[in-house]
């Protein structure tokens, strides 16, 4: 195991579960660990719904549930927070007052009195 560590200041694949897995598991943990985000688990939810429809047709319970599953992972990656949309909205502002009202470039605001 690496000496690097996670956000949470443990060292990777040796948290509260460590010495319950197998040393196989140990490895996938430490893998785990290094992944940021849920991109790669909303394509692996997206895959298993194509089979599953492919397979099991009839499932019709199974693939509502994974479909809802999607949505709430989907929504999840995408949601910002309140200070994240100040943020945002403050850059786009700010890029406007400073580089697009220079130049002349009229967005059909006053992007600068707000």
């Amino acid at each position: 195991m690496t000496d690097k560590e996670n956000p949470r200041g443990n060292k990777k694949g040796r948290g509260f579960y460590y010495e319950a897995l197998t040393e196989a598991e140990r490895f996938e943990m430490e893998q785990a660990c290094s992944i940021e985000g849920i991109d790669e688990e909303i394509a692996l939810l997206r895959v298993k719904l194509k089979e599953l429809v492919q397979n099991e047709p009839d499932r019709i319970d199974l693939y509502l549930r994974g479909a809802s599953t999607l949505a709430r992972l989907v929504h999840t990656r995408y949601q910002i927070t309140t200070e994240q949309k100040k943020s945002l909205k403050d850059a786009i502002a700010r890029v406007l007052t400073e580089v697009a009202l220079p130049l002349g470039i009229g967005v059909g605001m006053n992007v600068a009195g707000k």
